[in-house]
This record gives structure tokens, sequence and C-alpha cells, in this order.
């Protein structure tokens, strides 16, 4: 099972005990996979999924409105190539009037002839808990989230813009910051930060889901912090190294000029030092002059040597 599969299973678990709550999931599960049809001059609203749970958590969603509408349901499986779609069809007028008018959407002859643009009203979404169970059904029906150990992208797939604004501007009040973009005739609305993801998943209440993406964080961010004081510690060990080299062929240089002997007593001590010790530090070095001398103090030693090497070489 996916990693976006999980959270969904964990998410099907959940309806709340607020009618209203209750109402904001059915509004956020239609506006996702929900479409008005006219047939036969009448009025027909389909749901569409290919998950089997979900099509019962509509049908029980909608039962809390009124047990006649979970009778009216008429339920087609339809096979498409390696997939079986569920079609849950309400097919009376008036039970779709009822579902419009529990969710707050005008029934006006506009809404007869939207087809495929079922939009949950503002109202229905002014408590905080409502955001929450909105954004939880729309997850279900239109959403998808990656394998956290892959990458961090969270989606939900809107058919046009006026749901995506609304999916954003849910989120958004969450203080999480989705963006939107245009792929294949459809807006998606996506967040890219694993610790926005977290948060979106805490919003929804896949808290099982979460613990498992905070693990996988961790893991993560642990093995960048080592990568990056290895790569740290690797570039340092190399320019130590690469200076040393240096400065032991400068040294080499002077001594077999015959300079190196007529040089002050403490430039001497410090090229003794670099080439019995060459993988010492600069640190090491100055704790074996005598008397000991500081980092700055060795550092100059040694530019000092390597600066007469190079006006050798320059006089040829």
């Amino acid at each position: 099972m996916s990693f976006s599969s999980e959270v969904k299973a964990e998410l099907l678990a959940q309806i709340g005990s607020a009618r209203h709550c209750q109402l904001a999931e059915l509004a956020g599960m239609l506006s996702g996979a929900g479409r008005l049809h006219m047939q036969d001059q009448k009025q027909q609203l389909i749901f569409t999924t290919e998950n089997e749970q979900s099509l019962n958590k509509y049908v029980r969603l909608l039962s809390m409105i009124g047990d006649r509408l979970a009778a009216d349901v008429r339920v087609q499986c339809v096979c498409q190539k390696n997939k079986t779609l569920y079609l849950a069809e309400i097919q009376t007028s008036e039970a779709v009037q009822q579902i419009f008018l529990s969710l707050k959407i005008p029934w006006t002859n506009s809404t007869l002839q939207a087809q495929n643009h079922l939009f949950a009203d503002g109202l229905l979404l002014q408590k905080i808990c409502c955001k929450r169970a909105f954004l939880r059904g729309f997850f279900l029906t239109a959403g998808s989230i990656s394998d956290p150990r892959k990458s961090y992208h969270f989606e939900i797939v809107c058919t046009d813009v006026q749901k995506a604004k609304q999916v954003q501007s849910q989120l958004q009040s969450f203080s999480l910051e989705a963006k939107t973009v245009s792929r294949k005739n459809h807006e998606i609305v996506y967040l890219k930060e694993g610790a926005q993801i977290v948060d979106a998943l805490n919003i929804m209440g896949a808290h099982t889901a979460l613990m498992d993406l905070e693990n996988v964080r961790i893991l993560k961010e642990m093995r960048n912090d080592i990568n990056r004081r290895v790569n740290c510690e690797t570039a340092n060990i190399n320019k130590t190294v690469n200076a040393a080299y240096r400065q032991q062929e400068a040294i080499r240089l002077l001594q077999q000029q015959g300079i190196l002997q007529g040089l002050p007593h403490q430039l001497q001590e410090i090229a003794g030092l670099r080439m019995e010790h060459p993988e010492a530090t600069i640190q090491e070095l100055g704790t074996m002059c005598s008397p000991p001398v500081g980092k700055s103090g060795v550092n100059h030693r040694l530019r000092k040597l390597e600066e007469l090497a190079g006006e050798m070489q320059e006089k040829g």
C-alpha cells in the first residue's frame, strides 16, 4: 500500500460527530468527485471514485442528511483498463435538491445548468472543525501525497479555478503556504515543504501518518546533517593537506638554494617542524615551538617561507 493510500485509509475511518462537520466533509467529497448531469430533463448527482471505502463513506454521510437519500443511491461499477470506477448516482431531482439545500448551495436555474461545478458555500465553512472536515473530504476524493522517503509533495486536484482558490484559501487559513499550478485542464493546489505537509495531515486528522512522516523527516535531517559535517570536514582536510604540501615544497626549494640556513631562528624552527610533521595542524605545530606559538604566529611564519620561495622562483 502506498503512503497516500495509508493516509486515506486513516482518514476514511473518521467521521465528525457534529452534523455541521459531516456536511462539510460531504461538501468536500462532492467538490472533489461529484458532478451534475442532465438526463431526460432530470438532474442527476453523480459521485465517482476508485475506492470502495470512499463510496461507503459518501453514502454514510448522505444517510446522515436523510435515510431516504442513501436509499436513492444507485451504484454502477465500470471497468477501465486496470481499475474499477464506482459511480454512485442520485437520479431524483428532489433528492439532489435536498442535498444542495443541506450544503447551502443555491438551487437555481443556473445551478441546474452548471454541470460538473459543485462548489461548497462559504457559509458551511465558518468553523475551524468544518474547515478541517472539508479539506479531509476533498483530499479523500481528489488528493494525493508522495512517499516521504522519496520526496515531499502534497496536492489536491481541482476541476476549476474557483475550487482551487477555495481549497488554497482553506489551507492558508491554517497558515499553510499552499500554491497552485495548472496541469492538463485541471488546477492543482500543492504543498512542497515537509513541515507544511505534516501540518496538513494534522489538520485533516491523519495522526498516525503524521508520525510516520515525522520519523522519515527526522532520519532525513540526521543524514543530511551528517553528510554536511562529513563534507565540511573533508573540505577542511583537503585544504589542510594542500596547504601542508605547498609549504613543504617551498621549504625544499629554500633548502636546495641554501637560503633556509640564513633565515631567522623562528623561520628555521617552523620549517623543520613542518618537514618532520607533514600531517600536523597549525595548532599542533604551534605547541611544538619553543616557546609555543599561537595559530596566527605559525601561519605568519609559514606564509613568510612561501613568499620567500615565490620570490626565488620569480627571479628564476
